[in-house]
């Protein structure tokens, strides 16, 4: 599944910069998806941080409540960087012992400035 990572505009509390981090990573890289449920915006809110623990961004709203709530459920989650973007970055995840693959979809440069399109299924309680 492709997720879009928004907020990286924004600069972490530590002062790094998420867009020089998203600069740095590189396709197939791992990442780290943590629900943060005492965010004061968002209680479902999953971060993204990069294999070096630099905070990236975040999914979006439309999709931090089932990703994090198959987190918390336990279910084993694989996610890697798969390309910067315009708003972002595109990561992939996989479930269940299965590992990303990581897909050139053309999707990644001329994608809008805020993803509006979800390549993947839409689950049941989106």
């Amino acid at each position: 599944m492709s997720l879009a990572v928004v907020g990286a505009r924004y600069p972490n509390r530590d002062g790094s910069n998420r867009r020089f981090e998203i600069l740095l990573c590189e396709t197939g890289e791992p990442v780290d998806l943590r629900p943060e449920p005492k965010n004061k915006r968002d209680e479902r809110a999953v971060a993204v941080y990069s294999t070096r623990g630099v905070q990236i961004g975040y999914l979006t709203a439309e999709r931090c409540g089932r990703i994090g709530g198959l987190i918390r459920e336990g279910r084993e989650l694989q996610a890697v960087f798969q390309a910067p973007s315009p708003f972002g970055a595109w990561i992939r995840v996989a479930f269940d012992g299965e590992g990303p693959s990581v897909e050139d979809r053309g999707a990644t440069e001329d994608a809008p400035e805020e993803p509006d399109f979800y390549p993947d299924e839409i689950w049941p309680d989106d």
